[in-house]
């Protein structure tokens, strides 16, 4: 989601902008060339998600992708998802120049913690595979919502204000939001791991040996 263009003060814009920087400085430090094609792979499936675009109030919402996104980048996510927003800002004017630093700490940070604290989890097991996908959509949209209205409220308390606040209806429109991702991402993950598992870092076995081919010299 995004927060649109002049609704946090300046101090946040501030704040969140040496921060952003400061976060993508770390991610691009020693990227790899080899690391650039799945950077972009995963910048485009980002931007995709914002195709289906919903406005609420000063901010937006639509899917977000990023649990999956994070838990294959790791540290790079900061670069793909900051790629993304600018090329959404331009385009099709989501989200703000004053607003860019917010939506990159508040995209990116929930995304970066799916890497470290879901995809260890991920084994063999199909059941484990679709459950560690669904924690890392869920948690990581769960994350996005907080980090908007942490945002929102720093900026003005208004909106934090009443039971139909732009805070509330952030989150029970990212309810369903919520689910679909983490339902996407657990088969997303099933689908990687019988693929391409070392994308994931799960190390598959052979379940039958291949045995070697003998001659009989018998007749």
């Amino acid at each position: 989601m995004h927060i649109s263009e002049g609704v946090l003060n300046t101090p946040t814009v501030v704040v969140t902008t040496i921060a952003a920087v400061g976060l993508i400085a770390y991610s691009a430090k020693g990227v790899k060339s080899e690391e650039i094609p799945k950077i972009a792979l995963m910048t485009g499936v980002f931007f995709t998600g914002s195709l289906i675009h919903i406005p609420i109030g000063p901010a937006s919402i639509h899917l977000l992708l990023s649990g999956i996104i994070g838990m294959i980048l790791g540290r790079r996510t900061p670069i793909s998802i900051s790629l993304a927003l600018i090329l959404q800002l331009f385009l099709f004017q989501f989200g703000g120049l004053t607003s860019f630093g917010a939506n990159v700490l508040n995209t990116s940070l929930p995304a970066m913690l799916m890497f470290w604290l879901v995809r260890p989890l991920i084994s063999e097991k199909k059941t484990s595979q679709f459950i560690c996908g669904v924690l890392a959509g869920s948690i990581a949209v769960v994350g996005t919502v907080l980090g908007v209205g942490i945002s929102l409220v720093e900026s003005n308390t208004q909106f934090g204000i009443g039971a139909f606040s732009t805070i509330h209806m952030l989150v029970y429109g990212h309810i369903p939001i919520m689910i679909i991702e983490g339902i996407f991402t657990g088969f997303v993950v099933q689908f990687i791991v019988s693929v391409r598992p070392q994308i994931l870092a799960v190390l598959q076995t052979d379940k039958e040996e291949v045995k070697p081919l003998t001659i009989n010299n018998n007749i």
